[in-house]
């Protein structure tokens, strides 16, 4: 069963529970990165996910590039970045 996450602190602490600690400068560069592009929770939150899934650990300047390029490509839902990333060639 997978856990609905409503917003970036609740799926920080999802993460803590799973037993995947971020460092203090990851959490700077997630609230940085999200007040910089605007972007909503879910756009956050699917980025965290895919720096973690890329890089394999938490690199901010990856971070917030990508986050930075799904905010000015308009992409405001999972669905949409999906495909951003296919097409981009990254997945």
């Amino acid at each position: 069963m997978t856990k609905t996450v409503q917003t970036v602190e609740e799926y920080l602490l999802y993460l803590e529970e799973k037993g995947f600690h971020l460092a203090e400068d990851a959490l700077g560069f997630i609230s940085f990165g999200q007040q910089y592009t605007r972007a909503a929770d879910e756009m956050v939150i699917f980025t965290i996910e895919w720096t973690l899934k890329v890089q394999k650990e938490f690199d901010g300047s990856f971070f917030v590039s990508l986050l930075e390029n799904l905010t000015s490509n308009r992409i405001s839902n999972q669905k949409q970045a999906i495909q951003y990333l296919k097409s981009s060639g990254m997945i």
